[in-house]
């Protein structure tokens, strides 16, 4: 890929595994009023020279060198990469929405690759695979040290071809074997249905380059007979994407004119602030390739005034963040559901050759109203759990990550506290948007003007009763709140069911 060619892909947001990119000139700016380190280098020079001339067997310059560019990587942020021409092409395919491969977006936990989410509607989700799940062996080989692009590497591969992974997955004492066909990945971005009493519900799974137009196509579509009552924007785990999506995402919903994001880095230009648009040029704005095809001055009025709430989880991740902390800063939207990743730093590309290049962290992202989100994520304005039983999702954040950017104003303080109660309960995986969805019920019950729930009381303390086996009484000590003690009471003969993936069964 040509320099130019990367040029369009703009500012990214790749989620738990990437960052904000841009394209700039950071080698000059660097360098300026700073002389070249002439001993180190000529230091470096001598080992380059023994190592090439000397090593028991032969090594390229062209190993050599890019295996030096990766070393100096190796203490930075986790976001900070070398990207060899295989990475290089492996972005550009997964902002546009389509690669070959299983469809997962993975981190990193104890030396193995783990699943941040598996794609809506591919062969890793058609498979079984769970956010959460931790791959410890593929087609046989172990992962126990092996980095995220080799492991990204052996997966990936031509479609129909077969892959077996085996995943370590909380809950269960055995590992699971899972066979998969690879297949070529193409991600739909927006999806959208009209739910009852004349509420819209639209999910985005990624921020790609046709997210803005879809999601107005659909919108409009959804509003075509009369304007929806109240409007559901799903974002969780959604692991980024574009930025200038993201940025199109929230006009969609803001006046004209409003602040939805600021960088701010050393150099100047790291520091920047993005607005929302209405179509036409912009200087504020980033590419334009993006919205070309689109006017959001023709988008319906009722976007920008319709009840609003945004759905978020751990798997929430940089451009969705963006999008949730603009809509909260601005009053725009009720956010609900668990506090996102934390993903908040800039990266910056550089182009090293026609097809590699350096991604380095840059900056750091802030909302409209200034507050940095890097490490301590978008709190949400009402907290629900993944599932009427408590939370489903137990992934790293950014918090979790090595040597990750400190958020320099507000302190670090890891929540293990759905990590703990996930633990004590047994759940099985939902539909986002679907019928057993408890945060979506209880996002219609915030735009209906009902009581919002965080869980189902009775439904916590009967799994957890389950999970350890307690007597009625034990799992009636549970506390409850006020509010919800009548319909939490549990009778002497209560029955006991126990939470499968097939669904509930009634025990002894």
């Amino acid at each position: 890929m040509s320099t130019r060619r990367f040029s369009r892909i703009g500012l990214v947001v790749l989620g738990a595994v990437g960052g904000v990119l841009l394209s700039v000139g950071i080698s000059a700016v660097a360098q300026r009023g700073e002389p070249l380190p002439l001993k180190e280098l000529q230091q470096f020079a001598n080992v380059f020279s023994a190592i090439k001339g000397s090593y028991v067997e032969p090594v390229s310059d062209q190993k050599l060198i890019g295996d030096a560019i990766q070393g100096l990587f190796s203490e930075l942020d986790p976001h900070s990469t070398y990207l060899d021409a295989e990475a290089f092409k492996e972005m550009e395919n997964i902002t546009q929405g389509g690669f070959g491969g299983l469809g997962i977006e993975i981190g990193s936990e104890d030396g193995m690759p783990k699943v941040i989410a598996p794609i809506e509607d591919t062969p890793a989700a058609r498979a079984g695979i769970l956010s959460g799940d931790l791959i410890t062996h593929i087609d046989g080989k172990p992962t126990k040290g092996m980095s995220l692009n080799d492991a990204i590497k052996l997966m990936r591969g031509e479609p129909k071809t077969p892959i077996v992974l085996t995943v370590k997955r909380d809950g269960k004492d055995q590992p699971i074997v899972i066979h998969i066909v690879r297949d070529l990945i193409k991600v739909r971005s927006v999806r959208s249905k009209m739910l009852d009493d004349g509420i819209a519900y639209v999910r985005i799974s990624q921020f790609q380059d046709r997210t803005v137009a879809d999601l107005q196509k659909q919108l409009a579509e959804l509003g075509e007979k009369s304007a929806p009552k109240g409007l559901v924007l799903d974002l969780r785990n959604d692991p980024g994407g574009l930025l200038d999506s993201a940025i199109g995402v929230s006009s969609a919903f803001l006046e004209p004119g409003k602040l939805v994001v600021s960088t701010k880095g050393r150099i100047p230009s790291s520091n920047r602030e993005f607005f929302s648009k209405t179509g036409g040029g912009n200087s504020n704005y980033l590419s334009s390739n993006v919205l070309d095809a689109i006017s959001l001055s023709s988008a319906p009025k009722w976007l920008r005034t319709v009840p609003m709430v945004v759905l978020v989880n751990v798997g929430s991740a940089s451009a969705s963040e963006i999008v949730a902390g603009a809509l909260q800063d601005h009053g725009r939207a009720t956010i609900m559901g668990n506090r996102t990743f934390g993903k908040g730093s800039v990266q910056s590309v550089l182009p090293l050759s026609e097809d590699t290049g350096i991604k380095l962290t840059t900056a750091r992202y802030y909302t409209p109203k200034g507050r940095s989100i890097q490490v301590t994520g978008v709190e949400p304005d009402i907290t629900v759990d993944d599932t009427a039983q408590g939370n489903l999702f137990r992934l790293p954040r950014e918090i979790d990550l090595q040597r990750h950017l400190v958020n320099g104003v507000e302190p670090e303080t890891a929540d293990q506290s759905a990590d703990d109660q996930a633990k004590d309960i047994d759940m099985k995986m939902f539909e986002f948007g679907g019928a057993d969805d408890f945060q979506l019920q209880q996002a219609i019950n915030q735009l209906e003007g009902r009581p919002v729930k965080k869980n189902a009381p009775v439904m916590v303390t009967a799994s957890k009763a389950d999970k350890a086996d307690a007597t009625p009484a034990d799992a009636a000590s549970t506390p409850i709140s006020d509010a919800e003690k009548k319909s939490a009471i549990i009778p002497e003969n209560v029955d006991h069911y126990r939470i499968t993936p097939e669904g509930l069964i009634k025990t002894p």
